[in-house]
């Protein structure tokens, strides 16, 4: 077995009508051990492709193997693969223990076998104590983290994740992310999570795979994703993003001259586009866009940058939060950190000022971008 292709889907695809594809001819290799995130929005096909490679739905055509032999056929139960829904689906009428000897009672596990490998599982997510208590009993986190320990219990190679952490508080979900990140370092476990929370993938994932309309959009790790995003869908929908819509004047290498609304003419990297003439939408980060002062001559790369006009400044303690117009455009970002210099300089609403920005932080987007822009 192929240690990066332990996981395979091959050429498949999803329909439930006969007509239109949730899952439009997905090729997807997952490596052994690798924590893989299937991130987009609602109706993009990554709770299908995960149903199908647990075993609840079928593909329409392709095919999915694991550990290099084919599952299509092979029922849920017995693909070796541990799962945890957000419901967390633990049997009410059972204790915690009971809950996770049943996927062990199913595979023929001996009673001595099944009482240490409970006892580890419970000790590895740090509910040893709870083994007599009944779901009832737990809160929503405690829950989750037996949940967990049930999916890992029979000691499966391949452990998948369905929106698990989705009926957390935000301070529970944050902390359970990077319980669940440890976890998968110390036991090398493979892992397939679903999730439409952006920052779940960035935060545990080796790798995300961006869906959207039944295709992949993009597949690379974190950093990657949300410093080079392939195309307009994945920097809209992977963190927050300014966008200026305007034309090319011209391409040399991967750098485009793009002309903006307000007639200023901006350097970007290249991305989708080929030709002068053609709508493109420059994306930068409100993070990396600096307002700028003192003197141009100065040797401050970011000058010249472009002009601005303050609409709105937000304080958000540890951020602070300016609102301009740019270009033509009315919701430009800059976002700041909240230092104790940069606390004293609050730009006036009204005021006129410059900001400016590294060139390799602004990209120059395909089509589909001018076009949400237009919409938006």
């Amino acid at each position: 077995m192929d240690a990066q292709r332990f996981v395979v889907f091959d050429h498949v695809q999803k329909t439930y009508d006969g007509q239109s594809l949730v899952v439009s001819d997905l090729n997807l290799d997952i490596a052994k051990g690798e924590f893989l995130t299937m991130l987009g929005p609602s109706g993009s096909g990554k709770t299908t492709c995960l149903m199908m490679l647990a075993g609840f739905e079928t593909a329409t055509a392709g095919e999915i193997l694991l550990a290099g032999k084919p599952i299509n056929l092979v029922p849920p139960h017995k693909r070796g693969i541990g799962m945890v829904f957000q419901s967390y689906a633990l049997f009410p009428h059972m204790t915690v223990g009971e809950n996770l000897a049943f996927p062990l009672e199913v595979r023929g596990v001996g009673k001595a076998d099944r009482d240490q490998k409970i006892s580890r599982a419970l000790d590895m997510v740090q509910m040893g104590a709870f083994a007599h208590r009944r779901p009832s009993q737990l809160s929503g986190g405690q829950q989750q983290r037996i949940a967990l320990a049930r999916a890992l219990v029979f000691e499966p190679e391949l452990v998948l994740m369905d929106e698990p952490l989705g009926a957390l508080d935000k301070q529970l979900r944050e902390h359970m992310q990077f319980e669940i990140k440890h976890l998968h370092e110390r036991l090398g476990v493979t892992v397939v999570y679903v999730t439409h929370d952006q920052g779940e993938a960035l935060t545990m994932s080796d790798r995300v795979a961006v869906f959207n309309a039944g295709c992949i959009q993009q597949l690379a790790p974190p950093t990657e994703l949300y410093e080079r995003p392939a195309n307009s869908f994945v920097a809209g929908f992977i963190g927050e993003n300014n966008r200026l819509p305007g034309t090319v004047e011209s391409i040399s290498g991967d750098t485009a001259q793009v002309r903006l609304g307000d007639g200023s003419v901006i350097p970007a990297v290249a991305i989708n586009i080929d030709h002068a003439g053609q709508k493109t939408q420059v994306s930068i980060r409100p993070e990396r866009v600096e307002i700028l002062s003192g003197d141009p001559s100065a040797g401050n790369p970011l000058w010249p940058g472009v002009e601005a006009e303050v609409l709105e400044f937000i304080y958000m303690g540890d951020v602070l939060r300016t609102r301009l117009r740019v270009a033509g455009s009315d919701d430009f970002v800059v976002k700041t950190r909240n230092t104790r210099l940069r606390s004293q300089l609050r730009p006036a609403r009204g005021e006129r000022i410059r900001i400016g920005w590294l060139q390799e932080d602004a990209r120059a987007l395909d089509r589909e971008a001018a076009a949400q822009s237009d919409m938006a």
